[in-house]
């Protein structure tokens, strides 16, 4: 049984200086994520991958931004994210195209982003046109050498499956970030592996607790403190095949973000030491 690399996510905000902090936790990998398109150049790409390379960091996937609005609710989250909402789909489209020409200038080895609140019902008018809109990307990444992977959590397991087979593409995968499936009422992420397990390629580790309105999501929390619970969730994840690397994502700032990801590679640490041995 392969056992799994942790890292870290690393946000480029103004510059690649946060590869550099993935270096400075001891870990080997690293997500970079992007929201700013103007950051999405040929130049940023090689300097994401010098830094990288300086530091012995390894890239594992980019994770891809979009522009237009977007709110992290239940209210306005299905009308302004990903590619769902008819009014941005082209255009983000064309942003997460430019995405993977950077992932694979930078020497990631795929893109994830959210896709939106995808259409359960197959028989929604729009099912079809978001289909053909991931269809695009996922055939531009895969001209690249490139997967395209959905991160998880505005969407059921099924209805992500559902989608992954309409589009039937061989590059596709899943980077699943079993916080995000409690915190928007989706999934219990340990039964989600039952449903589309071998698709997993990437995990965010994050946790978090279930909603509680109707309107706003769920709480993220510190790992181990949550609903994910990982003492189950990882060996299942092993058994499933999984082969890929364990991305920390602590959506918190400052000196308590850089406490806990240090708590949560020993908490990782020490499951992984359980499962895999030393």
């Amino acid at each position: 049984m392969k056992r799994p690399q942790i890292g870290v996510l690393g946000d480029l905000v103004s510059d690649a200086s946060n590869i550099v902090k993935v270096a400075d936790f001891g870990l080997p990998c690293t997500q970079v994520c992007c929201w700013n398109m103007d950051f999405c150049t040929r130049d940023m790409a090689r300097k994401v991958r010098d830094v990288a390379a300086g530091c012995g960091v390894r890239l594992t996937a980019l994770w891809a931004g979009y522009s237009g609005p977007r709110e992290w609710n239940f209210t306005r989250g299905p009308v302004t994210l990903g590619l769902v909402p008819p009014a941005y789909r082209q255009k983000r489209v064309e942003d997460l195209r430019r995405w993977a020409d950077f992932a694979a200038e930078a020497g990631a080895p795929a893109i994830i982003t959210h896709c939106g609140f995808l259409p359960e019902n197959m028989t929604d008018p729009e099912f079809e046109p978001v289909a053909v809109a991931i269809r695009e990307v996922a055939e531009h990444c895969r001209r690249l050498g490139l997967g395209f992977w959905f991160e998880t959590g505005q969407e059921t397991p099924v209805v992500l499956l559902r989608f992954i087979g309409e589009v039937g593409l061989d590059n596709l995968g899943i980077n699943l970030d079993p916080a995000n499936l409690l915190m928007y009422g989706k999934g219990n992420p340990i039964d989600a592996l039952s449903v589309f397990g071998k698709y997993v390629r990437a995990i965010h580790a994050k946790d978090g607790l279930p909603p509680t309105d109707g309107r706003e999501l769920g709480r993220e929390v510190k790992v181990g403190t949550g609903f994910v619970r990982y003492l189950e969730f990882i060996p299942k994840l092993l058994g499933c095949g999984f082969d890929g690397d364990i991305t920390i994502e602590r959506e918190i700032k400052g000196s308590a973000q850089d406490r806990d990801i240090r708590d949560t590679i020993g908490y990782l640490s020490g499951i992984l030491d359980g499962c895999c041995g030393f």
